[in-house]
């Protein structure tokens, strides 16, 4: 199984994006999906996740980005709003959960999509 993210691009400051990730097969047994980022020069971060109905999100993007997930289609998506040039990176999503269903959980990572705000 794989992730495919799409979505980034370039953006000016206060622009919005939305980003999604579709999984090429079913995972089962999913915990938290989510998004990840990487900036360059540092580590990756979590940017926000949800596992059930809750959510968590970095600091940094509380109530300007906002995760949702359909389990049904395995797909993850990000939509961010009011982005800021601090947002610059390439962005990563991430599944946990399992294929075949009898296997142990484990992470799946999409690709990585890069956005870019400019100021």
């Amino acid at each position: 199984v794989q992730l495919q993210a799409s979505g980034g691009g370039l953006v000016q400051a206060g622009g919005s994006l939305r980003l999604s990730c579709a999984a090429s097969g079913s995972i089962f047994n999913i915990n938290a999906m989510g998004w990840y980022r990487q900036a360059p020069g540092k580590q990756r971060e979590l940017v926000a996740s949800i596992t059930g109905g809750n959510t968590n999100y970095a600091d940094s993007v509380k109530g300007r980005f906002t995760v949702s997930r359909d389990d049904a289609k395995n797909t993850v998506a990000l939509q961010m709003n009011s982005l800021k040039p601090e947002d610059t990176a390439v962005y990563y999503c991430n599944i946990e959960g399992s294929w075949p269903r009898w296997a142990p959980i484990r992470d799946y990572w999409g690709q990585g999509t890069l956005v870019t705000v400019s100021s």
